[in-house]
Formats: structure tokens, sequence, C-alpha cells
């Protein structure tokens, strides 16, 4: 951006720099292609970063549900991987709301952003809920393959309904984020050791 501001800057100090090939040439620099090239850099950065746990629960509206990641109670699902390391700590809402097909990373980006701009300038409604049903593919995504998951006889015997999603992972697996039920759980604490910025983030800063 610096090198652009320059140029332009020369530009318009000696504008007759232009009435020439390589003045035109040196003037299609600033105008086009550097901006160009911050605009996709700059673009790409902001759609890495609403990846993370912090850009998530950044929105005082999420802080119950990164709270949730830390009920000690292994059947809350989101709190059992979140605090066993199932799934990686600073990208812990992406990992398991991400769509798991060809542009699916890229469409969870665009929801995450999109998020911040209802945050700051749309309505935010009363109860989140999320686009679509969860499917179970995001869960397959990760747990397919894994012998625990494999040589469970319940799975066993529905697996052919779990990879057809006529019948939910959910609906074993049902306690999930409940942030209407925080106030009667109890929290996990990590030793201070263990206290990383994603559990810190999710924890309230506590």
């Amino acid at each position: 951006m610096a090198v652009t501001i320059a140029m332009i800057g020369l530009l318009i100090a000696r504008p007759g720099l232009t009435a020439q090939r390589a003045g035109k040439a040196l003037a299609f620099i600033p105008f086009f292609i550097l901006p160009v090239l911050v605009t996709w850099f700059g673009t790409n950065a902001h759609m890495e970063r609403a990846k993370a746990t912090k850009f998530c629960l950044g929105c005082h509206v999420m802080e119950p549900y990164g709270k949730s990641l830390l009920v000690d109670d292994s059947s809350w699902v989101p709190a059992a991987h979140f605090q066993n390391n199932r799934i990686p700590r600073h990208e812990a809402c992406f990992t398991c709301h991400t769509t798991y097909t060809m542009f699916g990373d890229y469409a969870a980006k665009l929801k995450g952003i999109r998020h911040t701009w209802i945050y700051y300038l749309g309505t935010i409604p009363k109860e989140i809920k999320l686009y679509e049903p969860f499917r179970n593919r995001e869960c397959l995504h990760c747990h397919g393959g894994s012998r625990k998951f494999e040589e469970n006889e319940v799975h066993i015997s529905i697996r052919a309904e779990l990879e057809s999603n006529k019948t939910s992972c959910l609906e074993c697996h049902n306690t999930i984020h409940n942030v209407h039920e925080l106030d009667k759980a109890k929290m996990w604490k990590p030793v201070a050791a263990e206290k990383t910025p994603e559990t810190t983030a999710v924890g309230g800063g506590g």
C-alpha cells in the first residue's frame, strides 16, 4: 500500500510521465496491479483468520458457546472434543462447522464474515440456529476410519444409515452446546501450564 501511495504521489506530482508509453506502463502498476495484489493477499489473510476460534468467539453473543467447550462433562460433545484435543483448539469452531465438500471451507469462512457483518451492522437473532441440520459427514470426516468408531457394535449395525444420513449421529450424541444449561454445569479449569489463548478466550478471559 505504501508503494502504491508513493507511486500515485509521483504521478500526481509529475503528470508528464504518463505522456509516453513507459509512463503509462508505470501508471498501470499503482492503479491496477498493486491494488489487485494487496486486495488478494489481504482477503486471503482475513479468510484464514476467519478459521480461528478467537474470531468465532470474538462477539459477546457467542461467549456462551465458547464457555460450553469447558464444561466438565464428557457427554457434552463439543467439550469432550475440545478438552481432549480431538480437534485443533485454535480452530475448534471451524473444524466441526465446516461443510466438508469441495468449497465447504470457503463457505464456512464467508459465513463467519457474514456473522461479523450482522453483529455490527445487522440485527442479531434472539436464537442462534444452524443454517441447515448438522450432517453426519462432518462427524465421519474425522471419525470414519478410526478404530474406536469402526469397532463399535452400534456403529457397525447402523453404518449404512449413518453414511446416508438416514440416522443422525446426534440421535445418540445429543448433548451439544446446551447454552441454556450452562449455569448448572461444572466447568473444567485447565492448569496454568496448559492454558492457551484458545482456552483463555472460551473461558471469558479467566
